[in-house]
């Protein structure tokens, strides 16, 4: 489930490992399948202890923490992963630990720890050159943060895809996921199922400025927490943007915006996909 906002949220929340020493990476002991990583562990703790953490950073859904070798760690929490500083929920869960040595003097040592109940998370080693291939610009589109109206416009418009779909391509716009692209278009007055050559440049503004709005205002607070409680900030706290949701899982009951109509579930792509019928008027 973690979109940008969330990752963004764990970014920010493990921006205080920059400066440490990585001591160790370890795999804590599991009866679970673990998890994907690569290169195998191995050459993994080869290439990183020793090193130092030189900057935290956020590739679309995805952590990345670079080294003073120029090596990054991508970490990508795909549906329920998490990055800790310390007290995961369980140690059943826990996929990997980074020990590190203080990075500022008075600090107690820290570990990076990454916790996944599904297992579905990924964490790779990446030099430079294969950063750039496996998540540069040839891979990921912009990030939902930066991109800017026209270029949304221009990466989106000719598109015969329902608008909806198209907002979750990641090589077109990245970080962007079903929840919150559920709740762009709701606050943009749009149809998620309208092909994106039909709808009007003034419209392409509106969604633009929505989703900068929304994904600015989840950031501030912390993120999303659905019902399943999977998603936690660094210190284990919930998430509060799920109380501002006007559409998202919100099938049956009234729109929040026109007071009206009942919010809408439709699936698309196999997705499931939120809209008011009032608010978001669409006659094909």
């Amino acid at each position: 489930m973690p979109e940008l906002p969330e990752v963004e949220t764990m970014r920010r929340g493990i921006a205080s490992i920059v400066g440490s020493r990585i001591e160790d990476l370890r795999i804590p002991p599991s009866p679970l399948r673990p998890i994907t990583i690569k290169p195998p562990l191995a050459e993994f703790r080869r290439r990183i202890v020793g090193r130092t953490v030189a900057s935290v950073g956020r590739v679309g859904k995805r952590v990345v923490v670079e080294l003073d070798s120029a090596d990054r760690i991508a970490i990508e929490p795909r549906m329920t992963g998490r990055v800790l500083l310390g007290r995961p929920p369980d140690g059943k869960h826990l996929r990997l630990v980074f020990e590190l040595s203080r990075s500022q003097p008075g600090r107690p040592a820290e570990q990076l720890m990454f916790w996944d109940s599904r297992g579905l998370g990924v964490a790779r080693l990446l030099t430079p050159e294969e950063f750039d291939r496996h998540l540069g610009n040839s891979k990921l589109g912009p990030d939902a943060l930066e991109i800017t109206a026209d270029e949304l416009r221009r990466r989106l418009g000719r598109s015969r895809r329902a608008v909806k779909v198209a907002l979750l391509d990641q090589s077109v716009l990245a970080g962007v996921g079903n929840l919150y692209a559920s709740e762009i278009l709701h606050r943009a007055r749009v149809h998620p199922a309208v092909p994106c050559r039909r709808i009007r440049p003034i419209q392409w503004s509106r969604i633009h400025a929505a989703m900068l709005e929304i994904l600015h205002e989840a950031i501030a607070m912390q993120g999303s927490t659905l019902a399943d409680g999977m998603y936690r900030t660094v210190d284990g706290e919930s998430g509060r943007f799920q109380e501002f949701h006007f559409v998202y899982q919100r099938a049956g009951q009234v729109c929040r915006q026109c007071r009206r109509a009942r919010i809408v579930r439709i699936v698309q792509s196999q997705r499931s996909s939120f809209y008011c019928p009032k608010c978001q008027r669409w006659r094909g």
